[in-house]
């Protein structure tokens, strides 16, 4: 009789286990690469809700001055929110719709209307940067929910470590991320436990993705036989306390 609950709760540690190699962040051994290529070659476009810095500089401080918000000094960048049609609003230049575009194409943009305000003696530099990459993680994680980060660049690793970092029960091996976009939306995913991590194209997140840890098969087995390891804890101390009894 005390041998059965013994069975089950072995087999109930062997499926809770989980293998060292799987708990081990990128590793594996750097494959010596022959071309150089670019990771995430597709430049981020803006969306709705999106922060961005704008910033102008030139020799003609007072003529700048007119162009930014009075929220902060002539030379700090201004904070602009992308609105629902998809615009931002600057004094004088009135509304500039950045929807769909990248930040590189907004600052051309906004080059070419001050051609009609500054001479062509006028210097001037147009600088135009997401204000931090926001997103959101959720699962196996320690901290989830969204995040913001005041980075231009911003890996998955850096993103997890942010939230707490996975436990043991967090799956490092498939991890999604569902990317939105104005021309639609994926599902990736992305081993962790490999160090081919390092040249996937989700391993430097963009602004709005959805990180999405998954538990890991042993812990959905464990959660499972949760009641049942309770029911065996109580009949092995009954049998103990039976055998106690009739040994007085």
């Amino acid at each position: 009789m005390r041998k059965i609950p013994l069975f089950l709760v072995l087999i109930f540690l062997f499926l809770s286990c989980v293998p060292t190699k799987d708990l081990i962040y990128l590793s594996g051994t750097p494959k010596e690469n022959i071309e150089i290529h670019k990771i995430n070659t597709n430049p981020y476009k803006l969306q709705v809700g999106d922060n961005i810095s704008i910033d102008v500089t030139s020799d003609n401080a007072n003529l700048v001055a007119v162009f930014l918000k009075s929220n902060g000094s002539p030379s700090s960048p201004v904070i602009y929110s992308i609105d629902v049609n998809g615009n931002i609003r600057m004094p004088i230049l009135g509304e500039i719709n950045v929807l769909g575009y990248t930040t590189k194409e907004v600052r051309v943009k906004i080059e070419e209307k001050f051609a009609n305000y500054f001479m062509k003696e006028d210097s001037y530099f147009v600088s135009v940067k997401l204000d931090g990459i926001k997103y959101t993680i959720m699962g196996e994680i320690s901290s989830p929910g969204p995040k913001v980060v005041y980075q231009n660049q911003l890996s998955i690793l850096d993103a997890i470590t942010f939230s707490g970092d996975i436990p043991i029960g967090g799956d490092k091996k498939n991890v999604e991320v569902i990317r939105i976009s104005p021309n639609g939306n994926k599902k990736l995913t992305i081993d962790l436990t490999t160090i081919d991590a390092l040249n996937s194209e989700i391993f430097f997140i963009q602004n709005n993705d959805y990180i999405n840890i998954k538990a890991l098969r042993q812990k959905s087995l464990a959660e499972v036989l949760k009641p049942i390891t309770g029911i065996l804890s109580l009949i092995s101390l009954l049998t103990t306390t039976i055998f106690i009894f009739r040994g007085l």
